[in-house]
């Protein structure tokens, strides 16, 4: 995602080129050779023949909002809810780790951003390019370029921001907690003994819910939903969860990341409201582990089976390298401790709880 982004502020960035993106203010007028005209009103083909390519296939597919949607239909295809459903109580602390999303959001609104900016700021801690990018194009499109660079950049860094986070927080006891040995010791009451139809009620589940609580969250969670439905009903819907996890969301990627990156023209970007956000999207980034962390410090408080703290820092919506990266560490305090499928289930969840979030931003702030 990162190449096609650096490669569209490349294009916008050329004298001449005309292929950064001119964004249309609250009205929805932008500027045109001195006139200004309402982009709504505009047809496509005259976008593409006075504002150019690119600005033709930003208000044609992004500022949309279609391809974030169409992104996580390729998401849900490539997700296997498996290990969450089968460590279901592991679950909760996906949604516990969406504290630094609404802490940022807080935070941002008391350095003078706007509510709206300070959203769009807050649902990087979500670690979910397409949720920042669909939130950010509802609320503070202006702010597009640099949240997008910053959800991603910090994704790219999960293998550096989580060890950090741990060792700030956790003691070598608690890392070396062994997950297999805790469900020895105090085995679960719950068996579901057919996975593969709960996998498939599973989506419709969840799309149901969503839509009834938070329904600005459909287009996110819906699209999720669907691409997992059409993988686990298995050879009869083959082909399209092959186009929907291959060939659809490579094109969307594609067309999204040089789209992101041609807003981010010289003056949209070098100021001090994109340092901000950089700063911003890593304190969201932090807290967004160190609540995962502290709701399983707080929750063994309760309980005799305990629970890896590491679990509750994959709390987030980088899949699977989070719960990659939180295995590998918990394997380097107890070599026979396997943590992936416990992370994946909170994890996975973080998925939900980061799309389920933005749709709550989107509800009171949109």
């Amino acid at each position: 995602m990162l190449i096609p982004i650096a490669f569209g502020v490349l294009l916008a960035n050329f004298p001449g080129g005309e292929m950064g993106i001119i964004q249309a203010d609250e009205s929805g007028f932008v500027n045109i050779h001195g006139q200004l005209k309402n982009i709504w009103e505009m047809p496509l083909h005259d976008i593409a023949h006075e504002m150019g390519l690119m600005n033709f296939l930003y208000y044609m597919l992004i500022k949309t909002g279609f391809l974030p949607p169409i992104i996580f239909m390729g998401v849900g295809a490539l997700t296997d809810f498996g290990p969450m459903l089968r460590n279901l109580r592991l679950s909760i602390f996906g949604a516990a780790a969406q504290v630094g999303i609404f802490t940022v959001l807080l935070v941002a609104i008391l350095m003078g951003f706007t509510p709206e900016e300070a959203g769009s700021l807050g649902i990087i801690g979500g670690k979910d390019g397409p949720t920042a990018i669909f939130t950010t194009i509802k609320l503070a499109p202006h702010l597009l370029g640099p949240i997008a660079i910053a959800a991603y950049s910090y994704m790219a860094l999960v293998p550096v921001i989580i060890p950090l986070v741990v060792k700030l927080l956790c003691s070598k006891k608690e890392l070396s907690i062994n997950m297999k040995e805790q469900e020895k010791k105090y085995p679960s009451d719950i068996e579901f003994k057919n996975m593969r139809v709960l996998k498939i009620i599973f989506p419709i589940i969840v799309t149901t819910i969503v839509a009834l609580f938070v329904p600005s969250s459909v287009p996110l969670i819906g699209m999720l939903m669907f691409g997992n439905l059409i993988k686990e009903i298995g050879t009869d819907t083959f082909r399209l969860f092959d186009a929907a996890s291959n060939s659809i969301m490579n094109a969307a990627t594609i067309f999204l990341g040089l789209c992101v990156g041609a807003t981010m023209i010289t003056e949209a970007f070098l100021n001090l409201t994109t340092i901000g956000i950089i700063v911003g999207g890593f304190l969201a980034f932090a807290l967004s582990i160190a609540g995962g962390i502290f709701f399983v410090k707080l929750f063994n408080l309760f309980t005799k089976k305990k629970i890896n703290p590491l679990i509750g820092a994959t709390g987030l919506s980088a899949v699977p390298m989070a719960s990659r990266v939180a295995n590998e560490i918990g394997l380097q305090y107890n070599p026979k401790n396997h943590l992936l499928q416990y992370c994946m289930a909170s994890n996975i969840s973080g998925i939900i709880g980061s799309a389920v979030a933005a749709g709550v931003l989107i509800s009171f702030l949109g």
